[in-house]
């Protein structure tokens, strides 16, 4: 089977900036596909063109091997686009059903399946309130119900996270494995390194619109190679910095307070700094050798774009910004 997702050197401008430049990805079937990247990256501007929101300026977009984008495979495909947005005033199952016969399923089946979306996920006692009464954890939930009520192939989630609380979000991901188990494409943007680090099975990092890696999760900690130590406390921290700030032993440090992430000088012993550390007082509850987190190698290639958003100027085209 031909991949589901393929985008070939697509570039797109707004307004003299240039949102997404050259970039090139494909998605193989039955995965889950990390797009990666600061706020401004350009991974929403990637996902417009793939549902055919945007047109490439130059490039091509191919789904299920044919030339062209989602509104061509329109039923195939499950969109949960960034801005969220249902019809306020209508009933949620009302509104479930409605969205679905848009996608060609039966009203029947329709409430059939969305009544058991609902039950699934911890709604159904909400399902004739209308969807104003809902919080934004549970319209969020509606909507990504809508995105998947008509069993599509693949499945385009942007940014599907983002403003829920814990519980809701692994509820999210449990359903997204879920949909995976089942042989489904999942395509997701996020700028969340520890959602990417539990679901995908390939990933893409992009900044300022252009590709900096592409491979599995394997792949890519492999390519960043380098030995890494995470280091937890229980209390004292004696005088781990000092130990921390020794480029004889650590070359880059991602410290989070009560645990760090080293990266260890070429030829550094890592018994050299467990010894150091326990002589300085501090109570260690974790010392261990590791690959790199994905978190780390996000930082270390995007820099400072990973903790500042680009500034992004709106487009007029479709009534939306360029955007992440």
């Amino acid at each position: 089977m031909s991949e589901p997702v393929v985008v070939d050197r697509v570039t797109k401008r707004f307004a003299g900036h240039t949102a997404v430049n050259a970039l090139s990805l494909s998605v193989p079937s039955g995965i889950i596909y990390g797009l990666l990247g600061p706020n401004g990256a350009g991974k929403t501007t990637t996902l417009r063109m793939i549902m055919d929101i945007y047109e490439p300026d130059e490039g091509s977009v191919r789904l299920f091997g044919q030339v062209g984008g989602g509104r061509t495979h329109s039923a195939r495909i499950g969109y949960l686009p960034e801005e969220r947005g249902l019809y306020p005033r209508m009933r949620v199952v009302d509104v479930l059903v409605f969205l679905a016969e848009a996608k060609g399923m039966s009203r029947r089946a329709a409430r059939i399946k969305a009544l058991d979306w609902l039950e699934r996920l911890g709604l159904i006692d909400w399902r004739l309130r209308k969807v104003s009464d809902l919080s934004k954890g549970m319209q969020q939930k509606v909507q990504f119900i809508s995105t998947i009520l008509h069993d599509p192939e693949l499945v385009i989630l942007d940014e599907p996270f983002s403003g829920l609380d814990p519980v809701n979000s692994q509820v999210l991901r449990d359903t997204v494995v879920d949909y995976r188990r089942r042989g489904k494409t999942v395509l997701f943007s996020t700028h969340i390194m520890e959602h990417a680090e539990q679901l995908c099975d390939r990933l893409c990092i992009i900044a300022r619109g252009k590709k900096l890696i592409d491979g599995t999760l394997a792949e890519v900690k492999r390519t960043h190679g380098g030995q890494h130590l995470i280091v937890a406390f229980d209390g004292s921290q004696g005088a781990a910095q000092r130990i921390f700030s020794d480029r004889r032993l650590v070359a880059k440090i991602q410290d989070f307070g009560q645990q760090a992430e080293l990266e260890l000088t070429n030829g550094a012993d890592p018994q050299e700094i467990l010894r150091g550390l326990v002589e300085s007082g501090a109570r260690l509850a974790r010392f261990e050798l590791a690959s790199p987190s994905l978190h780390k190698i996000f930082v270390d290639l995007v820099g400072p774009e990973a903790a500042t958003a680009a500034a992004i100027p709106a487009t007029t085209a479709a009534g939306v910004g360029a955007g992440a």
